[in-house]
């Protein structure tokens, strides 16, 4: 039996109760969790605004050490360090194979209907939040939400690697696909897009302007890289950035998800300019290019999870931060136990924090 944080209902409090946890089955890895990041993805489907299947272990950006796999696991061994990542992929249908593995959709890494829960209260399935459910002790996953890591690797900053880094870091690299001189503009200075704005660093980018209400969000910007930053409260705060950057920025990464903040971004690029949204949109919501912005051929697109090619990507993000240019440390805003989970949630929830880190004994 192991401690985990489960939502009931949506827009209640976590209740931290004594889960069972299968024994790995094939293809499956059975991680002792160290570390889960509290992302703002969580309160999407913890306050009901995204739907999920209930009840369920919430938490999905984890890292921990591989404690057992089951049968044909090739990529992982126990005693591995490992980070969990959500999008889960087979290998094998069109996305996968065409190297698009965050849009992958077979259900064939799930346990099928009528096989045990991988996770239960007892006689009751859990589910596992994105297929991870981290705020948990120990978390049984299929090997391909998995990818092992350098030891060396601190693992509460490893845990930031399965969301908000390899999001927002991905956004630059993999989506926008930043090239060195070009001009960036962040809008939303939390987990993800203080990673992006990082990783706007590391490729070269000479101006990253960072957006946020927050003041102490835009220090921590510039602390990571930002060579500029604003209020989004700003009066002609368009103006400002287009005079700064002589026309506008070449790509504008939204981190927030909000309508708004999309149509902001969009008004910060140049012609030719692409804007790419990471936030989570209100469902049903829509955004979109006027026909000026499509004159001057302006871009919009969408990334989920940094169009990530995890397997690739975490390790990659690893070497960054060993090698210290990519800095995770000032990410982390407090470390706390499960036990002060619905807290950590009541302070995302203003937005004031960059990332609280859930810690396991």
């Amino acid at each position: 039996m192991v401690k985990a944080a489960i939502l009931h209902l949506p827009g209640q409090p976590l209740v931290i109760e004594e889960a069972r946890v299968d024994k790995p089955g094939p293809r499956e890895v059975l991680i002792r969790t160290h570390a889960c990041g509290v992302c703002h993805s969580d309160l999407h489907f913890i306050d009901g605004l995204y739907p999920a299947p209930l009840p369920l272990v919430a938490g999905h950006e984890a890292a921990g050490v591989v404690e057992a796999v089951g049968e044909d696991v090739t990529a992982i061994r126990p005693g591995d360090h490992v980070v969990t990542c959500f999008s889960t992929f087979c290998g094998r249908c069109e996305f996968c194979v065409s190297g698009r593995l965050s849009l992958c959709v077979d259900s064939s890494t799930k346990r099928k209907k009528g096989e045990p829960p991988r996770v239960a209260l007892g006689e009751t399935g859990l589910h596992q939040l994105l297929n991870v459910g981290g705020f948990a002790e120990l978390i049984l996953v299929h090997e391909n939400g998995a990818v092992a890591i350098d030891r060396d690797m601190p693992l509460d900053r490893a845990a930031l690697m399965g969301c908000a880094v390899v999001t927002g870091a991905g956004s630059v690299l993999n989506a926008a696909q930043v090239r060195a001189g070009e001009h960036v503009a962040v809008v939303g200075c939390g987990g993800i897009g203080l990673a992006a704005i990082n990783a706007a660093k590391i490729a070269g980018a000479a101006t990253i302007v960072a957006i946020d209400p927050v003041p102490a969000k835009r220090a921590l910007a510039e602390k990571l890289g930002a060579t500029h930053s604003f209020d989004s409260g700003t009066e002609k705060l368009r103006e400002a950035v287009t005079e700064l950057t002589k026309g506008g920025v070449h790509h504008a990464i939204e981190a927030v998800g909000r309508i708004a903040a999309g149509d902001l971004a969009i008004s910060l690029l140049r012609r030719g300019g692409t804007a790419t949204i990471v936030g989570m949109m209100p469902l049903n919501e829509k955004l979109g290019l006027r026909a000026m912005d499509l004159l001057a051929e302006k871009k919009l697109q969408g990334s989920l999870m940094g169009s990530n090619r995890f397997p690739v990507d975490i390790p990659k993000l690893v070497d960054f931060y060993l090698a210290g240019r990519l800095d995770l440390d000032a990410l982390i805003a407090e470390r706390i136990p499960l036990a002060g989970i619905n807290r950590a949630l009541d302070t995302l929830r203003t937005g004031e924090a960059a990332r609280s880190v859930v810690i396991f004994d």
